[in-house]
């Protein structure tokens, strides 16, 4: 996922291509990397409802190579139905410019964009996000159908997502903390990490050198 975003072609041969092209040129640049209670992560981390749909495939992760992205939508639409509860938020969360978001069922916090493929279509939600700037946070404050479908239009369209009331968006965070009374689930870079009381994320800059892959 994180070489995709950075524009690595998906054949193995071509991709160590790019690499080799952008050493001759000497094209390496320090980014910024997330990290979540210790633990960075390139891309991104999803807290509530996408954890919960992570944990679901990884139950099953033998399928993955047989069903790829339809096993996804699959445990989208379990998880959503079936095993996630809607009725009751799951976190709140505490920026460090001492802004809240007091009610939150479905969290991702970004250290690019987009957030990631529906087969060959991005899910553009934040798309000024970027290895040099600090974190977008995109939290659903409620999880009825009708604004979880509106909202997949948008990132679909392209051209990222608007907040609405049921939705919040933060970007250039520097550093936000999750906490409930109540543990809760979170993943990072798609692994599922198990379920935690709170989880604070920071943004890291120029944390390692990067071999850029494109001109």
């Amino acid at each position: 996922m994180f070489a995709r975003t950075l524009g690595m072609p998906n054949d193995a041969l071509q991709a160590v291509e790019h690499i080799i092209d952008a050493l001759d040129r000497g094209d390496i640049s320090p980014i910024g990397l997330g990290r979540a209670n210790g633990r960075y992560f390139t891309f991104h981390t999803g807290v509530g409802y996408d954890a919960a749909v992570v944990k679901w495939v990884e139950q099953r992760a033998w399928l993955k190579r047989y069903f790829g992205h339809p096993l996804f939508v699959v445990a989208a639409l379990k998880t959503f139905f079936a095993d996630f509860d809607r009725k009751r938020s799951h976190f709140s969360l505490t920026f460090n410019d001492g802004k809240r978001v007091d009610e939150g069922f479905f969290s991702v916090v970004m250290n690019t964009n987009p957030y990631t493929y529906l087969g060959n279509r991005p899910l553009d939600l934040v798309p000024s996000t970027s290895l040099s700037s600090g974190l977008s946070v995109v939290t659903f404050k409620t999880m009825k159908p009708l604004h979880i479908l509106r909202t997949l239009g948008s990132a679909l369209r392209g051209g990222g997502i608007e907040e609405r009331p049921w939705l919040d968006i933060h970007t250039n965070v520097s550093s936000v903390t999750y906490s409930d009374a109540r543990a809760f689930p979170y993943q990072l870079d798609g692994d599922y990490l198990g379920e935690v009381r709170e989880i604070v994320f920071e943004h890291v800059p120029n944390a390692l050198r990067l071999v850029r892959s494109h001109p």
